[in-house]
């Protein structure tokens, strides 16, 4: 393997022909969404197979019950092997009044504070951040003719439209797609100049609960106050899912809630995330969560519930006084640790049972779940993508926690047993899923040699 310092300035010597190759990308219009766009999508993949045979890749086109998946091989007998997953679809462009350019004619741009960025539909999210690797690859490939490290390459084409068929295809190709470990690039940086590594992932629970009453509606003048309510009931039941401090009280929740190590704690300390500065983009000020936690901790590395929605009763214009027969509510759980979604199943529907009047009934919907996702920490990979990432932006990498989940990195760690490293360089303002899609030129440039520092680590 080359020195390091002869690869990034490769990468740094070709950045302009990197991005008439991002450009070719973004004008494909990949909206996986959309039947009508199911051409373009096959064009996108037929694209980027084109590219990664270019560059030495054993690329092909995979089939599945949708968009096809184009699947990269470059095998290094005796090195670490790497998979690497992103997706070439994007979402819809509507409104498409409010793009100040057509969102598929990829041009380069100037932010009022002097900032460069690429600007089109799919710059981000996730065309930008798949060639960031992509291009990488080949820096290593003009100057040492190989990789440092075997690697392959899965890019589906219907993450935007749920991911329907990748998780079957998966299992069913799960031979072809051994590796040490899982990257993925679909995720963002801190701040603009600090990077980030997620390391966790909340699992989810969802549930739907009916409360029926009397066997229809009641006329409230002549039953009120007699009949039993259900969405006094149901409101109980909601009441009752918190205390004063804020913690989730179904019996047995946090089982399984591991403490954040100290060492991470002072780090996230340390990035001083405010409620003014969070919270306050959204017209409020205060953490609604555990009331003796950090709110990093409380949206990162904590268990939470929320309600999702609430029906009952008549919610049409004007006024009908009715008690009505039914009301139901939606409510889900972010888990985190080793919180089972199966214990919390049975807990939860007791809770609900213990507090429904003897006449009344309550039927509870269970949707399919997840557990969270955690890396060991102190995993050696990981130690090496911080090591990396600290060496290209001069400041250490942010470990943190996503409060929401990744499917696709749950279906690599059940079905093909990895670990995923999560480093992307989005940033806040990209505007993702929204007119005027757009990426920094410095996350294009620094995310590319990021990842080939990231790679050359691995390899040792």
């Amino acid at each position: 393997m080359a020195a390091p310092d002869r690869i990034l300035n490769d990468i740094d010597r070709d950045l302009d022909n990197s991005l008439e190759r991002l450009f070719a990308f973004l004008r494909i219009q990949s909206i996986s969404t959309d039947p009508a766009y199911a051409a373009e999508c096959r064009k996108a993949a037929e694209w980027l197979k084109g590219d990664l045979s270019a560059m030495g890749f054993q690329a092909s086109l995979r089939e599945t019950g949708g968009h096809p998946v184009v699947l990269g091989h470059y095998p290094k007998p005796g090195a670490p092997h790497v998979l690497f997953y992103g997706h070439y679809d994007v979402q819809p462009v509507d409104p498409l009044d409010e793009w100040e350019t057509p969102p598929f004619e990829p041009r380069m741009a100037t932010l009022p504070d002097g900032r460069k960025v690429v600007s089109a539909r799919g710059a981000c999210d996730d065309k930008g951040q798949v060639m960031t690797f992509v291009e990488a690859c080949r820096a290593f490939k003009a100057i040492d003719g190989e990789l440092p490290v075997g690697v392959t390459i899965l890019i589906e084409g219907a993450e935007e439209d749920g991911s329907k068929f990748l998780p079957e295809w998966v299992a069913a190709n799960r031979d072809e797609l051994k590796a040490d470990v899982a990257l993925v690039c679909d995720t963002g940086m801190w701040d603009r100049d600090t990077p980030a590594i997620t390391s966790s992932l909340r699992g989810l629970a969802y549930f739907e609960v009916t409360v029926s009453c009397a066997d229809r509606d009641l006329h409230s003048g002549l039953f009120g106050g007699a009949a039993a309510n259900p969405i006094r009931v149901l409101s109980r039941i909601i009441a009752d899912l918190h205390d004063e401090d804020g913690r989730v009280t179904v019996p047995g929740f946090y089982d399984g809630v591991h403490e954040t190590p100290p060492e991470v704690l002072e780090q996230w300390r340390g990035l001083d995330l405010t409620p003014e500065s969070f919270l306050g983009t959204v017209g409020l000020d205060r953490p609604a969560g555990e009331r003796d936690r950090m709110l990093i901790e409380q949206i990162q590395s904590r268990p939470t519930c929320d309600v999702n929605g609430i029906i009952g009763g008549y919610t049409g214009e004007g006024t009908k006084t009715v008690i009505a027969a039914k009301a139901s509510a939606k409510i889900s759980f972010r888990l985190v640790g080793d919180q089972d979604p199966e214990a919390l199943d049975r807990n939860f529907r007791a809770f609900v049972a213990a507090r429904i009047p003897a006449d009344c009934s309550a039927e509870v919907v269970t949707h399919k779940g997840s557990r969270a996702l955690a890396l060991p920490h102190g995993m050696p990979a990981l130690e090496a993508a911080k090591e990396a990432l600290a060496e290209e932006w001069g400041r250490a990498p942010v470990t943190i926690g996503s409060g929401g989940s990744i499917p696709i990195v749950g279906d690599f760690k059940r079905t093909l047993g990895l670990d995923t490293l999560l480093v992307g360089f989005g940033l806040d303002d990209d505007r993702v899923h929204s007119p005027n899609e757009k990426y920094d030129l410095q996350s294009f440039h620094k995310g590319t040699r990021s990842w080939a520092r990231i790679l050359a680590a691995l390899a040792k």
